[in-house]
């Protein structure tokens, strides 16, 4: 725990001053010696025009050309309320809450566990937007449920329409097509008032998370690109699963998220110079004996902590997936699960945590 003058609580950083250096060195040298794979075209040539090389499916970024796209990232920033008032603080070393996202099942009040768990609805979206909204300890709302009850094709609109509709607070969000994020800016941009006015006062972050190991996909490639050109700040969420898709050790996990993250980066930055941006992240602990992220685990609460360690070294806003739980229902295992990872999240100074209100393996 290292105490910092401009906190009231001890900072707690898992990696050692020497760590830290050492992490990041093996992820640019993954980036120039592995590379990545980038399905997008319009990513790809955003590359490729920086100097980026092409070879059998996969880029190679140096590491001049990835600190070059660092230093055009805005080290702070803010998203505003559906009024245009700034709300949620990202960068201001001030730790804040929105709900995990993006569960299919509604658990009914009273259930004991996942017999009485049901796929979610509109009405529930709703309800829960509205009961957020109504919550101070959330600054901002997410698009948290996906309603089963309309066609998956427009889900992702659907969410962030409901949203708006019935929430003041600002969305953190996503888009599940390519041709999600246009329409989705165009309800963003016809609730804020016009391009200009959604530029300066952002009401939404969007979450675009590569696909471990070392893939920015077509989807997510798309929208990260689409993301920066349009001004609508973005959140870059690695999702590796140590064992599974990553190393086993946490160390290892954390140099393949950075390497993912940074790659990120420079396609978001050289897309839109300037553009708002956060260094995010789901990393967890893989369970083989079932097969699924133990997101609950301490490991994976680890892994977030060092991340934000990570994000905060390179100067930009930091998220986390913390304040959850793989319990089946709202009981002592879910209770101290959550507890443990929000408290470790404010500890960790991490900017924005998302995932109070999450069970059962983020279903």
């Amino acid at each position: 725990l290292q105490r910092r003058p401009c906190r009231m609580t001890p900072r707690l950083e898992l990696l050692a001053a020497d760590d830290l250096p050492r992490l990041l060195d093996e992820a640019f040298r993954v980036l120039e010696r592995v590379g990545v794979r980038i399905e997008d075209r319009s990513a790809a040539e955003v590359l490729l025009a920086a100097g980026a090389v092409e070879r059998s499916g996969r880029f190679f970024l140096s590491e001049n050309l990835v600190r070059a796209a660092l230093a055009t990232a805005p080290p702070r920033f803010a998203l505003c309320d559906r009024s245009g008032a700034a709300v949620v603080e990202l960068g201001a070393d001030r730790t804040q809450f929105n709900p995990g996202s993006a569960a299919i099942y509604r658990l009914d009040g009273g259930s004991t566990g996942r017999e009485g768990r049901r796929p979610a609805s509109t009405a529930d979206v709703i309800a829960l937007v509205q009961l957020v909204d109504d919550l101070p300890c959330y600054a901002a709302q997410s698009t948290a449920l996906v309603p089963a009850d309309v066609p998956e094709e427009i889900a992702d609109r659907w969410r962030l329409l409901l949203a708006l509709r019935h929430g003041v607070k600002p969305v953190v969000t996503g888009t599940f097509t390519r041709d999600g994020f246009a329409q989705m800016r165009g309800i963003l941009t016809a609730v804020r008032g016009g391009e200009r006015a959604l530029r300066e006062r952002p009401l939404a972050l969007f979450d675009c998370c590569p696909t471990s190991p070392l893939t920015w996909s077509d989807l997510t490639g798309a929208a990260l690109v689409a993301a920066a050109r349009a001004g609508v700040p973005a959140n870059l969420v690695a999702v590796p699963m140590t064992g599974a898709t990553a190393p086993v050790t946490l160390f290892g996990a954390l140099v393949q998220l950075a390497a993912e993250n940074l790659a990120g980066v420079a396609i978001h930055q050289l897309a839109g110079p300037g553009a708002p941006l956060v260094w995010g992240g789901a990393p967890s602990a893989f369970d083989m004996r079932h097969g699924s992220a133990a997101m609950g685990a301490i490991e994976s609460a680890m892994l977030n902590v060092a991340n934000a360690q990570v994000g905060r070294a390179l100067g930009l806003p930091t998220h986390g997936y913390l304040g959850l739980s793989d319990a089946k229902t709202p009981d002592y295992q879910a209770g101290m699960e959550s507890a443990n990872g929000a408290l470790l999240g404010a500890l960790a100074g991490i900017d924005l945590v998302s995932g109070p209100g999450l069970l059962d393996y983020l279903l």
